[in-house]
């Protein structure tokens, strides 16, 4: 049974904080206790608290993770916290309640990773998300709490979602803890059997790896080196993971692990000669992590050897400062506290910069496929090591070329690359770049990109740069790619362009794709934002019918009642895409049934078959709807707009980005059931301060 007091945490933050001023920790608490009196939801704070600590969290955090709740559950305002507690404490609790808002969804692989991007995204400090490993943390432990089927949920959304953040950061013990509790609870036949086998062989372990100690301790003391060994347990969930690709029990030869903690860099390489000379070394098991830190700055030599009884030994070996990080990831280099600028930014939090800049900067249309595809090239795995001339080490995908590189290193590096030389050697710019390749970019003045740079580029964020430079700086190269992008399109189809150009045809097309003209239009032809499919099919798709882009067939038809008519297919417009409670009306079609659309849609205005219909009372169907969002600010505040729809339980379809006048503008498609949620969703959105207008497409 938990009894944890304050005094136990100030107890903790004493141990490896240099102040003896705790009065921001017991305020905060005092704040708690003023508006939650149960007991067990007290001790879930204090437990909250006491895992940050295992990660060296500072005073703000700890504060902000009492807090945050208060302001969830609207017991505090933003102000209240400002007022009384200072910028830095009001920032975290706003972050973390923001956080605790998200309602996740592992239904499939995109939205893991969505979620994944969403939770950095909105994350303005790494603390906010320290706060909600920890509260994960302690929720997992308590999991028991929740209903029978609402812990598997939460179980596979701790691992599959939150677990890996705590990975991309390096906080270890975090991301452990997280993934043994997640596997317990999914799988627990497999867990316990794991259990049981430790269990049974622990003594047999222990045995083993003293004796390995014993004669590793022999070889550091004969050569004077300082020194702190610990016997390294590997996590259940790891286990599992060997055993699920097939490895056998005993097979798995790094159940067996020593770390060795020396004084400094160049010990590390001294006592791996000594190790070696004593132990036959693996070959290909060795990794070198220090010279070649992985991105969320852990560092540490791996190798396996043959140790006493000729078992597999894994030792890894470090300095005391490399252990910290590799222990707490982001938490050991609190270079949050200092000025955030590229000077001192740790390679963790570098990662956490380059989170952001997804969410915050594509451009253009934010769809499942793009999306995916930008979370894929940030995986942590699979990737590659290539140096610059002067031995920087720049981390890459699999399948990256020098382009990539060049615009990794520095984005006006890439703007002004005329060519490149791999190892002393000229290489094309479709070079698939390899592991230890180092490579020099050669740079002009007046060097530009090009356009056939866009299928050459391996990561989306190397071509979105690419495509930033040419609607920026390029504009009319790009309205002329538009062009004759459409141009080779027409011709493809055998569509005449006397016909298609015909004065209303363009009129229509400006009216649906809301382009000033027909320059407008190639532009956004040509940067992306529509297809020359998009375009045409305006025209060809649907002509003999009705002037719509697309229209969508209800599976069940029962949500519709036509007059006195039954069984006859029923498309709903994406003209106007109603919704049931909207006002509606029918058009009978030629070929294709019953076309509905909300009354006053203006294409109504060219019709005269059109038939009364109405919605059932109890509709089952979710329908396509859109909105239009125009802000007074030029900050992106897409992250939280998501946010309050997915607090109604909303998918996002597809967004796109626009900015007018400076301003941020986004086009939402969701999927809803009624007028009411709309309505709903619209109430809570006029809330948000610089949102100036929301329209209904």
């Amino acid at each position: 049974m938990r009894n944890l007091k304050i005094d136990d945490i100030i107890k903790l933050l004493k141990s490896y904080l240099k102040t003896n001023d705790f009065s921001l920790i017991k305020t905060s608490f005092e704040e708690v206790k003023k508006y939650i009196l149960d007991d067990d939801t007290l001790q879930d704070y204090l437990e909250v608290a006491s895992i940050l600590t295992t990660v060296y969290a500072d005073i703000e955090t700890i504060g902000a993770s009492f807090l945050y709740n208060l302001l969830v559950l609207e017991k505090v305002t933003d102000n209240n916290v400002r007022e009384k507690y200072g910028v830095e404490i009001a920032n975290l609790t706003i972050g973390a309640s923001k956080l605790s808002k998200i309602i996740y969804s592992t239904e499939n692989d995109y939205l893991i990773e969505y979620y994944k991007k969403i939770i950095v995204g909105m994350s303005e400090d790494v603390r906010v998300i320290m706060i909600n490993l920890a509260n994960r943390v302690m929720k997992m432990r308590h999991i028991s709490r929740l209903k029978k089927e609402e812990q598997k949920k939460y179980a596979k959304e701790s691992l599959e979602i939150v677990a890996p953040i705590a990975h991309h950061l390096g906080i270890y013990k975090l991301k452990s803890e997280l993934e043994d509790l997640s596997l317990k609870n999914l799988k627990p036949d497999v867990y316990f059997d794991i259990v049981e086998k430790l269990n049974s062989t622990k003594k047999e372990r222990d045995k083993l790896i003293q004796e390995m100690t014993k004669e590793v301790q022999k070889i550091l003391d004969d050569n004077h080196i300082s020194y702190e060994i610990k016997g390294r347990s590997k996590s259940i969930y790891s286990i599992y993971n060997k055993l699920d690709k097939g490895r056998k029990f005993n097979d798995i030869y790094d159940l067996f692990a020593l770390r060795i903690m020396v004084l400094d860099e160049l010990q590390c390489y001294h006592v791996l000669g000594l190790i070696h000379s004593k132990f036959k070394p693996i070959p290909k098991r060795f990794k070198d992590f220090i010279a070649m830190p992985k991105s969320n700055g852990y560092q540490s030599l791996h190798t396996t050897v043959f140790g006493v009884k000729n078992t597999l030994f894994e030792i890894q070996i470090r300095t005391f400062s490399m252990n910290e990080v590799a222990e707490n990831g982001l938490a050991a280099h609190w270079s949050y506290k200092e000025n955030r600028n590229a000077s001192n930014l740790s390679s963790a939090d570098k990662k956490l910069e380059f989170f952001k800049t997804i969410i915050d900067n594509y451009q253009g249309h934010v769809e499942d496929s793009n999306l995916y595809e930008e979370f894929k090239d940030d995986k942590m795995h699979g990737n590659i090591y290539v140096f610059t001339p002067k031995g920087d080490v720049i981390e890459l995908p699999n399948g990256a070329t020098p382009i990539d590189f060049a615009y990794k290193v520095h984005t006006k590096i890439g703007e002004k690359m005329v060519g490149v030389i791999v190892n002393n050697k000229i290489v094309p710019l479709n070079y698939v770049l390899q592991d230890n390749d180092v490579v020099k970019i050669n740079t002009s003045k007046v060097g530009t990109p090009k356009l056939s740079w866009l299928k050459i580029a391996k990561l989306n964020q190397t071509k979105n740069k690419i495509k930033n430079y040419f609607v920026k700086e390029r504009k009319e190269e790009v309205i002329e790619f538009g062009n004759n992008a459409l141009l080779k399109y027409l011709k493809k189809k055998n569509i005449s362009q006397t016909e298609f150009f015909k004065e209303e045809n363009i009129n229509l097309i400006l009216k649906e794709l809301k382009c000033k003209d027909l320059n407008d239009l190639y532009l956004n032809v040509g940067n992306n934002k529509f297809s020359s499919k998009n375009v045409v099919d305006i025209i060809y798709k649907e002509k003999a019918i009705i002037n719509v882009k697309k229209e969508v067939v209800i599976k069940n038809n029962t949500d519709i009642n036509v007059s006195g008519i039954e069984n006859i297919k029923v498309n709903i417009a994406s003209c106007c895409n109603p919704i049931p409670n909207d006002e509606i009306v029918g058009f009978i079609t030629k070929n294709n049934g019953i076309t509905i659309h909300r009354k006053g849609c203006s294409n109504l205005k060219s019709m005269d078959r059109l038939i009364d219909v109405d919605w059932v009372d109890n509709p089952k169907n979710t329908y396509l709807t859109k909105l239009k969002i125009y802000t007074n600010d030029n900050l992106s505040h897409l992250t939280e707009i998501i946010n309050k729809l997915a607090s109604f339980g909303i998918n996002i379809n597809k967004v796109i980005t626009s900015i007018h006048n400076l301003n941020f503008n986004y086009d939402l498609t969701f999927y809803v059931h009624t007028i009411q949620e709309i309505e709903n969703i619209l109430k809570s959105l006029s809330k948000l301060d610089y949102i100036i207008n929301i329209e209904r497409g």
